[in-house]
Protein backbone atom coordinates (compact mmCIF):
# COMPACT_ATOMS: atom_id res chain seq x y z
CA UNK A 1 0.00 0.00 0.00
CA UNK A 2 1.24 3.48 -0.64
CA UNK A 3 2.42 5.34 2.23
CA UNK A 4 0.15 8.54 1.15
CA UNK A 5 -3.03 6.58 0.75
CA UNK A 6 -2.38 5.19 3.93
CA UNK A 7 -2.31 8.50 5.87
CA UNK A 8 -5.54 9.50 4.13
CA UNK A 9 -7.67 6.10 4.89
CA UNK A 10 -6.43 6.62 8.30
CA UNK A 11 -6.39 10.37 8.75
CA UNK A 12 -10.08 11.29 10.78
CA UNK A 13 -9.04 7.48 12.77
CA UNK A 14 -5.30 8.75 13.81
CA UNK A 15 -6.95 12.42 14.70
CA UNK A 16 -10.18 10.90 16.92
CA UNK A 17 -8.27 8.41 18.84
CA UNK A 18 -5.50 11.51 19.62
CA UNK A 19 -8.45 14.11 21.13
CA UNK A 20 -10.22 11.24 22.67
CA UNK A 21 -7.06 10.24 24.84
CA UNK A 22 -5.38 13.93 25.14
CA UNK A 23 -8.55 15.69 25.25
CA UNK A 24 -7.20 18.29 22.65
CA UNK A 25 -5.80 18.17 18.81
CA UNK A 26 -2.18 17.71 18.34
CA UNK A 27 -0.69 17.40 14.57
CA UNK A 28 2.79 16.46 15.79
CA UNK A 29 1.45 13.57 17.25
CA UNK A 30 -0.48 12.52 14.35
CA UNK A 31 2.92 13.24 12.41
CA UNK A 32 4.26 11.05 15.11
CA UNK A 33 2.22 7.89 14.61
CA UNK A 34 2.95 7.81 10.74
CA UNK A 35 6.26 8.67 11.10
CA UNK A 36 6.47 5.74 13.63
CA UNK A 37 4.40 3.47 11.04
CA UNK A 38 6.87 3.98 8.24
CA UNK A 39 10.06 3.21 10.84
CA UNK A 40 8.23 0.03 11.45
CA UNK A 41 6.65 -0.76 8.57
CA UNK A 42 8.44 -4.01 8.48
CA UNK A 43 7.22 -4.80 11.71
CA UNK A 44 3.86 -5.37 10.60
CA UNK A 45 2.35 -8.46 10.41
CA UNK A 46 -0.68 -9.16 8.52
CA UNK A 47 -2.35 -10.85 11.12
CA UNK A 48 -4.62 -8.24 11.68
CA UNK A 49 -6.09 -5.61 9.84
CA UNK A 50 -3.71 -2.40 9.06
CA UNK A 51 -6.20 -0.18 10.83
CA UNK A 52 -5.95 -1.77 14.07
CA UNK A 53 -1.98 -1.61 13.92
CA UNK A 54 -2.45 2.07 13.02
CA UNK A 55 -4.95 2.95 15.99
CA UNK A 56 -2.85 1.04 18.16
CA UNK A 57 0.42 3.07 16.95
CA UNK A 58 -1.80 6.21 17.80
CA UNK A 59 -3.28 5.67 21.14
CA UNK A 60 0.42 4.59 22.13
CA UNK A 61 2.01 7.95 20.84
CA UNK A 62 -0.97 9.35 22.59
CA UNK A 63 -0.42 7.76 25.78
CA UNK A 64 3.31 8.60 25.64
CA UNK A 65 2.84 11.87 25.16
CA UNK A 66 0.63 12.43 28.39
CA UNK A 67 3.00 10.48 30.59
CA UNK A 68 5.81 12.75 29.24
CA UNK A 69 3.77 16.05 29.66
CA UNK A 70 2.96 14.75 32.88
CA UNK A 71 6.25 14.00 33.91
CA UNK A 72 7.93 17.36 32.67
CA UNK A 73 5.04 19.17 34.65
CA UNK A 74 5.79 17.77 37.78
CA UNK A 75 9.74 18.15 37.34
CA UNK A 76 9.51 21.21 36.38
CA UNK A 77 6.84 22.84 39.06
CA UNK A 78 7.99 23.92 42.32
CA UNK A 79 5.47 23.34 45.50
CA UNK A 80 3.85 27.35 45.26
CA UNK A 81 3.57 26.33 41.23
CA UNK A 82 2.11 22.60 42.00
CA UNK A 83 -0.34 24.35 44.50
CA UNK A 84 -1.64 26.77 41.95
CA UNK A 85 -1.96 24.12 39.39
CA UNK A 86 -3.98 22.10 41.44
CA UNK A 87 -6.83 24.32 42.52
CA UNK A 88 -9.92 24.02 40.82
CA UNK A 89 -11.51 26.21 38.62
CA UNK A 90 -15.08 26.97 40.07
CA UNK A 91 -16.58 27.41 36.48
CA UNK A 92 -17.70 24.15 36.64
CA UNK A 93 -20.44 23.53 39.78
CA UNK A 94 -21.37 20.29 41.06
CA UNK A 95 -24.73 20.54 39.80
CA UNK A 96 -23.20 20.94 36.42
CA UNK A 97 -21.17 17.87 36.72
CA UNK A 98 -23.64 15.93 38.13
CA UNK A 99 -26.37 17.05 34.98
CA UNK A 100 -23.23 15.65 32.99
CA UNK A 101 -22.82 12.61 33.48
CA UNK A 102 -26.53 11.76 33.73
CA UNK A 103 -26.43 13.47 30.61
CA UNK A 104 -23.81 10.64 29.71
CA UNK A 105 -25.41 8.08 31.24
CA UNK A 106 -28.60 8.64 28.85
CA UNK A 107 -27.05 8.59 26.16
CA UNK A 108 -25.05 5.23 26.87
CA UNK A 109 -28.00 3.54 28.23
CA UNK A 110 -29.91 4.89 24.97
CA UNK A 111 -27.04 3.67 22.62
CA UNK A 112 -27.17 0.08 25.09
CA UNK A 113 -30.93 -0.09 24.33
CA UNK A 114 -30.17 -0.89 20.74
CA UNK A 115 -30.70 -3.71 18.85
CA UNK A 116 -27.56 -5.44 18.61
CA UNK A 117 -26.91 -4.85 15.03
CA UNK A 118 -27.59 -1.42 14.76
CA UNK A 119 -25.38 -0.77 18.26
CA UNK A 120 -22.44 -2.76 16.52
CA UNK A 121 -22.82 -0.50 13.27
CA UNK A 122 -23.20 2.77 16.19
CA UNK A 123 -19.96 1.56 17.62
CA UNK A 124 -17.71 0.92 14.91
CA UNK A 125 -18.93 3.94 12.89
CA UNK A 126 -19.88 6.94 15.52
CA UNK A 127 -18.06 6.09 18.41
CA UNK A 128 -14.48 4.12 16.70
CA UNK A 129 -14.05 5.79 13.73
CA UNK A 130 -14.53 3.25 11.09
CA UNK A 131 -15.49 4.19 7.39
CA UNK A 132 -19.01 2.73 6.17
CA UNK A 133 -16.75 1.17 3.72
CA UNK A 134 -14.33 -0.29 6.31
CA UNK A 135 -17.60 -1.51 8.56
CA UNK A 136 -19.02 -3.50 5.88
CA UNK A 137 -15.97 -5.29 5.15
CA UNK A 138 -15.72 -6.20 8.84
CA UNK A 139 -19.41 -6.98 9.04
CA UNK A 140 -19.38 -8.78 5.85
CA UNK A 141 -22.39 -7.18 4.75
CA UNK A 142 -23.59 -4.59 1.54
CA UNK A 143 -22.65 -0.60 2.34
CA UNK A 144 -26.09 -0.17 1.75
CA UNK A 145 -27.12 -2.39 4.95
CA UNK A 146 -24.77 -0.29 6.69
CA UNK A 147 -25.78 3.28 5.69
CA UNK A 148 -29.34 2.00 6.47
CA UNK A 149 -28.65 0.82 9.73
CA UNK A 150 -26.96 3.61 10.85
CA UNK A 151 -29.50 5.82 9.70
CA UNK A 152 -32.24 4.05 11.89
CA UNK A 153 -30.40 3.62 14.71
CA UNK A 154 -29.63 7.49 15.20
CA UNK A 155 -33.69 7.82 14.54
CA UNK A 156 -34.20 5.85 17.25
CA UNK A 157 -31.50 7.49 19.50
CA UNK A 158 -32.85 10.84 18.25
CA UNK A 159 -36.57 9.49 19.53
CA UNK A 160 -34.78 8.22 22.87
CA UNK A 161 -32.80 11.12 23.47
CA UNK A 162 -34.81 14.29 21.44
CA UNK A 163 -34.95 15.94 25.28
CA UNK A 164 -31.07 16.11 25.18
CA UNK A 165 -30.75 17.60 21.62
Amino acid sequence: MDFNELVKLNKNNVKSIIRLITKQENEDLEQEVYIKAWRNRERYQEKGSLKSWINTIAANVAKDYLKSAWFKNSQNSTSDDYTLSSVKDNKITPEDSVVSLERQKRIISAIESLKPKMKEVIMLCEIQGYTYEDASKKLKCPIGTIKSRIFNAKKELGDKLEDLL
